[in-house]
């Protein structure tokens, strides 16, 4: 009876093409090859074979890569392309070596591996993320408007009212032809926000873990689904820790001897939720002077304060929302603003 061989496989992407190896468990090469970076070329690339890993970069265009194996039966994972790269630098830097590295740390279990969301979920993140360009956008040609006005020495009202459609009639009146411009570019955008934000709402409204997390004064639906679409499945992170480690709110460690330095926060893992958890932890602020009432995350951040510059004591107020939005989506439960959770 015959055997079937495990194979493994490293797939180096480019633009255009894509550089591939395949070895065997014992590091036996079974087939090398350049192929054109269309899915109908890849699948043809490894059709032949059925019992196969293959490893692929986290880079720009690896979303195409991936739904074209998966969808040909192979077993696809996503190399970390940070610890990859600390991993396998090399003098010698080609494809076919990034292709060979890639599968020998596949083959030999020493791949450091990245989280690969659903179709959904990455259809989503790549929504939300979109909404933060738009926002980018629209706060820089706000800015270009103003800038040029104080450049003329124009009068205007701070605090965003030419902005308003009255706002906006009296700065094409001024026949200026760069703010005309840049209102124009402004307008567009934020038309495109709008019907981004609609197709946010929508997705939004039938989803429980927003129903959820919108329970947290601060959080709104936009807010909400940027945290999901980074969080991805809260069950990858059997402890609050991983999830902390992976928004990058942890602090760093530098240690020699028996002395042991706690620095700054790492900021390695997703910058898009740790935006937006600071984003969120400021509004709820707001909301709780307005309504004159304490929360847990209010009062971990008034303690902080006393002793911590501002940024600081949100940072770690930021920390203290994610630990209690990891709590809400793994037991399914609302948000209870006096609720004892552990501290860190």
């Amino acid at each position: 009876m015959e055997v079937k061989r495990i194979l493994y496989a490293g797939l180096d992407i480019h633009k255009t093409t894509c550089q591939a190896s395949i070895y065997t468990t014992d590091g036996k090469t079974i087939k090398k090859g350049k192929i054109t970076n269309k899915p109908d070329k890849i699948q043809d690339f490894f059709k032949e074979f059925t019992e196969l890993t293959i490893a692929i970069e986290a880079c720009a265009n690896w979303e195409p890569v991936f739904e074209a194996l998966e969808h040909a039966g192979h077993r696809v994972v996503l190399a970390h392309p940070l610890k990859t790269r600390m991993i396998a630098e090399s003098k010698v830097k080609t494809d076919k070596v990034d292709a060979a590295i890639l599968a020998h740390l596949l083959r030999t279990g020493f791949l450091p591996t990245s989280y690969i969301p659903t179709k959904k979920m990455r259809d989503l993140r790549n929504q939300v993320r979109q909404r933060i360009t738009l926002g980018k956008y629209r706060g820089k040609f706000k800015n270009k408007i103003c800038g040029e006005l104080l450049r003329r020495g124009i009068p205007y009202e701070a605090g965003g009212a030419i902005f308003t459609a009255q706002g906006r009639r009296w700065l094409r009146s001024l026949n200026i032809p760069t703010i005309t411009t840049y209102l124009t570019i402004l307008e567009a955008t934020m038309k495109e926000i709008d019907v981004c934000e609609q197709a946010l709402r929508d997705q939004g409204k039938d989803n429980k873990n927003v129903r959820l997390l919108t329970t947290i004064p601060g959080i709104g639906n936009y807010s909400a689904l940027l945290i999901l679409s980074e969080i991805g499945d809260i069950h990858r992170f059997p402890r609050e820790e991983k999830l902390f480690a992976y928004a990058g709110v942890i602090p760093s460690v530098h240690q020699s001897g028996d002395h042991k330095y706690h620095g700054r926060i790492t900021k390695q893992g997703s910058k898009y939720l740790r935006w937006i958890l600071t984003e969120a932890v400021r509004i709820h602020l707001i909301w709780t002077r307005k309504h004159e009432t304490e929360t847990t995350i209010s009062q971990f951040y008034d303690r902080v304060r006393k002793s911590k510059p501002e940024n600081v004591a949100a940072i770690a107020a930021s920390r203290k929302l994610l630990q209690i939005i990891y709590h809400m989506l793994k037991y399914q439960d609302e948000f209870k603003g006096y609720r004892s959770l552990p501290r860190f």
